[in-house]
């Protein structure tokens, strides 16, 4: 799976967000302000407008590993208001950016050695509403996004990692569904599971404009054939509304460096 891939299908595992609108007519779970209050409380996370995330990510097949250690990703990840998203790859001889801006998506690979070299794709509809969900999912924090189609659904009592906890079900597509659960007595976010068979976990600390973020992501994947493949993201540095200009979002033009 080239690093790219891994971006795009671990950007939602970052899961410090809320999703869709509730379904008509429901109440929001409870256990979701108790949630929010856990992150840093409504005034921290209602003044969010930007998240600049820096770290790297790394790639295990198997768990445990029998082989060496897979060298880290360089990743850089921005999630701006009202729906922007830019993430840079660095990997050996391939930097990758993938851009949303608002209904616009594109996707440029560059030579790291000779900036002249370098290629364009445009992203599809399907992927930028995958990419328009996950700025909702990182700077809604749980909350309701009423500009989105979806469901959030309270699935009861469950039990994670040995922790009593309420099962919550955060639904944007057939396709796209996040099922989270969380502490019952502190709001804590103990485990995310999505319909594609990932086991999310969070571990460690970074506190950043009085919200907390996570330090080290864990997705774990069991495939159909047994084997566990588990990708880590570390983070270095996360800053809360750093200003980005536009030109940061635009599409490059063909000719130009």
């Amino acid at each position: 799976m080239t690093p790219s891939r891994l971006l795009h299908r671990f950007c939602l595992t970052l899961a410090l967000a809320g999703l869709t609108m509730l379904t008509a007519g429901a109440a929001e779970p409870a256990i979701i302000a108790k949630a929010r209050a856990y992150l840093g409380g409504e005034t921290a996370l209602n003044q969010v407008t930007s998240l600049h995330y820096v770290g790297t990510l790394t790639l295990d097949e198997a768990v445990p590993a029998t082989g060496p250690t897979p060298p880290a990703v360089a990743i850089e990840i921005i999630f701006q208001k009202p729906s922007r998203q830019r993430s840079v790859i660095t990997a050996g001889k391939r930097i990758e950016i993938t851009v949303l801006d608002g209904y616009d998506g594109w996707q440029k690979v560059q030579d790291p050695a000779d900036a002249t070299r370098w290629t364009l794709s445009l992203m599809q509809t399907d992927q930028i509403k995958n990419l328009r969900a996950y700025v909702a999912e990182n700077l809604a924090f749980f909350r309701a996004v009423t500009d989105r189609q979806g469901a959030v659904e309270d699935l009861g009592a469950a039990m994670a990692d040995g922790v009593a906890c309420r099962k919550i079900a955060f639904v944007y597509s057939p396709q796209i569904a996040f099922y989270r659960y969380f502490d019952a007595g502190t709001g804590r976010l103990v485990l995310t599971e999505t319909n594609q068979g990932e086991a999310i976990r969070e571990e460690g600390q970074i506190i950043a404009s009085g919200v907390k973020f996570p330090k080290t992501l864990v997705t774990t994947i069991k495939r159909p054939d047994g084997s566990v493949q588990r990708v880590t993201i570390n983070f270095e540095k996360i800053v809360v509304n750093e200003v980005f200009p536009d030109s940061l979002f635009a599409m490059p033009i063909l000719g130009v460096k």
